[in-house]
């Protein structure tokens, strides 16, 4: 092998950069990689008149050779000779971008790609954080507005209060965002991606939490609405005095619940051009495409779910602490 080295780079000398690109494939389909790296390095910098195409191509090859064999150095050397002649060269400054990013530690890539992503998803986390926030104040008074109606007395309400139910009930969260946001400017109401997305999560929301209060107005014993109701109070008295502040315990989990899946479902607005976690996320990553961002994105909502649900279970502790006497 180092006989064939030695010719090999004796003839080199001699030959055209025409002869020793041809002789390096050569080498290459033979599989000696060796000495195609050698007759690449030998390919000399043109003239003024010079076909400068072959020299980076040589240099460009030799460097990718190096690099397929985990000579990350010789493949940095390889690199800046080439800038060394061309200093502009915009894929040799890549190139070696890529090598030292391989030469990196997996320790140090990870620390570098968090203190680079972090702060533009915690951003983004900004806007989810509104997202939750509003629809956990509009959807329990929604809510128990639609469950009011659904179990009064008059039917034109209850039947309005079930249509409201069945509706966002019956149809996914992503086809509501995309009919209030794509398919309301049809019949002239046009929406930006904020006011679309609260309106889509508060009314989803409101339906479902109708559910969870109904049933929890209609678990407490009715004796406790006729005791009231004897006690001179009216039926809206007793259900705003009596009914409703017992219905906080029974109906606390299961609104936990869908708290900790509106913290996940905010990830559907991205679809309508809101730029909130999840879309920065996604943008990062098909700019970079590297995975590191959407672990980092998952970490983002592990904490804000893990937050909520030690909030809401010490919550859930005091509203039940006189059931633990």
């Amino acid at each position: 092998m180092a006989l064939l080295l030695l010719f090999l780079c004796t003839v080199a000398r001699a030959a055209s950069p025409d002869e020793l690109m041809r002789r390096a494939g050569d080498a290459m389909a033979a599989g000696d990689l060796d000495a195609a790296v050698e007759l690449y390095m030998q390919v000399p910098a043109p003239d003024k008149n010079g076909d400068e195409g072959q020299f980076v191509n040589a240099r460009m090859q030799a460097a990718r050779l190096h690099f397929a064999l985990k000579r990350f150095e010789r493949a940095i050397e390889a690199v800046d000779s080439l800038l060394e002649v061309y200093p502009d060269n915009i894929e040799a400054k890549s190139y070696r971008g890529a090598v030292v990013d391989a030469m990196m530690p997996e320790w140090k890539k990870l620390l570098r790609d968090t203190v680079h992503f972090v702060p533009a998803l915690l951003k983004g986390s900004l806007m989810t954080l509104l997202l939750v926030f509003f629809t956990m104040l509009v959807s329990p008074i929604g809510g128990l507005l639609i469950a009011l109606g659904r179990i009064s007395g008059i039917a034109a309400a209850s039947r309005l209060c079930w249509f409201i139910i069945w509706i966002f009930r019956g149809t996914p969260l992503l086809l509501q965002l995309f009919f209030i946001y794509y398919g309301l400017p049809a019949i002239g109401i046009t929406l930006k991606p904020i006011p679309s997305a609260l309106i889509g999560l508060g009314l989803n929301y409101s339906a479902y939490l109708a559910e969870i209060i109904r049933s929890g107005i209609q678990s407490i014993d009715k004796g406790q609405m006729e005791a009231a109701q004897a006690m001179g109070m009216s039926y809206r008295q007793a259900m705003r005095r009596v009914i409703i502040p017992q219905t906080y315990r029974v109906i606390l989990p299961p609104v936990t619940n869908e708290f900790i899946a509106l913290i996940k479902d905010t990830a559907l607005v991205s679809t309508i051009a809101m730029v909130e976690l999840m879309r920065t996320a996604d943008q990062l990553f098909n700019a970079s495409f590297n995975v590191t961002v959407l672990a980092l994105a998952a970490c983002v909502y592990l904490m804000f779910t893990t937050v909520f649900t030690f909030a809401f279970e010490r919550l859930e502790r005091r509203v039940g602490a006189y059931e633990e006497r």
